[in-house]
């Protein structure tokens, strides 16, 4: 397995696991009542949009080539941290 497949696998596993937190945190939002729904489906809105940009990034890094990857994969692990810090951010608001 190269170095970049091991990255996405890595970046998969995580992706896997920010949707079972979506999701969880989805049941609460339906169990909330009216004045924290609101709260609830904005965090939910700002964890998706992480996720979404998460696997974008994830593509990116399955489609560039060896050499490709090489140049990107310092800014690759940047951007996927600085988005794993902003999802851990929006899900700790409620836990």
């Amino acid at each position: 397995m190269s170095d970049r497949d091991a990255y996405v696998e890595k970046m998969k596993a995580k992706l896997d696991e920010w949707n079972a937190e979506i999701d969880k945190m989805q049941a609460q939002a339906r169990a909330a009542e009216a004045e924290n729904k609101a709260k609830y489906d904005k965090q939910l809105a700002e964890m998706r949009e992480q996720r979404d940009e998460a696997q974008a990034k994830m593509k990116e890094a399955q489609a560039a080539s060896d050499a490709a990857w090489d140049d990107m994969r310092k800014g690759m692990e940047t951007a996927w941290e600085d988005i794993s810090s902003s999802f851990q951010k929006a899900w700790s608001r409620f836990q």
